[in-house]
């Protein structure tokens, strides 16, 4: 009997265990499951592969994959989350998509918006339902087009909300935080760059070794001719921010994108790409999977969220790492692969040594800085691609994890099938 398996039937004696590996490794009716993961390329915003698709285009793509992909009857899907960042008008968008893609009338619809984690919340959301027996199917999908919605940050505030010191911060942009983070917790240049050169150059195999085709999707974009506005389509298949043959000498070369902040140490190198992406995730029950015949990929154990300063709002990892490792009763080294958004540098350094991870078990085919954060996408696009690299590893145990803006942070436990 393999020592996983003694570990099983020994938790399975002791009465009320629901915590640890060996409990989360055991399989329930009732368990929330992932039976599709899937995302676009991610392409860089205003000159990538989806420069010229528009919001709507990009979601109605996504819904008529998901449809496509799920291998169920769309009128299954009881509700709906998507989760995006700053897509005007997006309650509106997702719904007209979503119609026009072929889900019925009858399934409902709802946008959530936590910042970065929005697509790690439309997730959370689903599975919630799914838990409480509201729903027993339902989709979750994170988006941004960042091409057509770039990040203006927020409105100006009221004289009685600037009088607060922690919403005038909370107002700053992310440039500033990130310098915070590395000034307040003596993040070095190197250390960045070092970092960041990682995060490309395992983009880069990845690419290169055809990883990422497991998890993209080949989607339709437009393509404009600028002599006469034509709009013509093409099939993308492939990430496009990745820069093949990145060193960290080459990044230490890069200027400072922001100068006038702390040491001035966060560069377009080190730093997530502005991009355009769409992720989906469809959840149900392993009751309902197992009636339906379909494949499980994983399942949602728990997600967990914190608040914290926001002039330091890049932590946010270190603090709900710990949190969610606690709420199902897990050790950082039960943990076979993280997937920890590097929106800029100076925080993922933070994190890894903060938390004391294993870097190769961190980000193993690259993150943001090399693929880029669409706000909306990364959340599920996180799951899309540690279920992959999960798989690859013949590993059990995924941490997604990303920092808010704000002052937040996200983590969730999954457990392949």
């Amino acid at each position: 009997m393999s020592i996983e398996r003694v570990k099983q039937v020994a938790s399975h004696l002791v009465p009320g265990t629901n915590k640890g590996r060996a409990a989360l490794l055991r399989n329930s009716p009732d368990d929330v499951v992932i039976t599709m993961a899937f995302r676009s390329p991610l392409c860089k915003a205003k000159k990538g592969g989806f420069k010229d698709t528009k919001s709507d285009e990009m979601l109605y793509e996504t819904f008529k994959q998901a449809i496509a992909r799920s291998t169920i009857d769309p009128s299954l899907i009881q509700d709906i989350t998507v989760g995006t960042v700053v897509t005007e008008g997006a309650p509106y968008q997702a719904r007209y998509a979503a119609l026009a893609a072929g889900i019925p009338e009858t399934t409902p619809l709802q946008v959530i918006n936590r910042w970065c984690s929005s697509g790690l919340m439309a997730v959370t959301d689903i599975s919630n339902k799914i838990r409480v027996g509201q729903i027993e199917i339902g989709l979750a999908v994170g988006f941004e087009s960042m091409t057509d919605n770039p990040d203006r940050g927020g409105p100006q505030q009221s004289d009685v909300v600037k009088a607060s010191q922690l919403a005038c911060d909370a107002f700053m942009p992310m440039g500033w935080t990130s310098e915070n983070v590395a000034a307040d917790f003596d993040i070095s240049r190197d250390e960045m760059d070092a970092f960041a050169a990682l995060s490309f150059q395992r983009a880069e195999k990845a690419d290169k070794e055809g990883v990422f085709a497991s998890e993209i999707v080949p989607f339709t974009a437009y393509v404009k001719d600028p002599a006469t506005g034509q709009r013509t389509t093409k099939i993308v298949t492939k990430d496009d921010g990745i820069r093949y043959g990145t060193t960290k000498e080459n990044l230490l070369k890069v200027k400072p994108a922001f100068p006038q902040w702390g040491r001035g140490q966060t560069t377009g190198g080190n730093a997530s790409q502005i991009t355009d992406g769409s992720a989906a995730v469809l959840l149900m029950t392993r009751r309902k999977a197992e009636q339906l015949g379909v494949k499980i990929l994983a399942k949602h154990v728990t997600t967990s969220v914190c608040g914290l300063a926001p002039r330091v709002m890049g932590i946010g990892p270190s603090i709900a790492i710990p949190m969610v490792l606690e709420a199902t009763g897990l050790s950082k080294d039960d943990v076979d692969i993280f997937e920890i958004n590097e929106a800029f540098a100076s925080m993922y350094v933070y994190c890894v040594k903060k938390l004391g991870l294993d870097i190769n078990k961190v980000n193993v085919n690259g993150g943001a800085i090399a693929l880029g954060h669409p706000l909306g996408c990364t959340g599920a696009r996180q799951i899309a691609t540690g279920l992959n690299a999960l798989a690859r590893r013949n590993g059990k145990i995924l941490v997604t994890s990303m920092c808010v803006g704000t002052g937040m942070g996200a983590a969730a436990v999954f457990v392949a099938e």
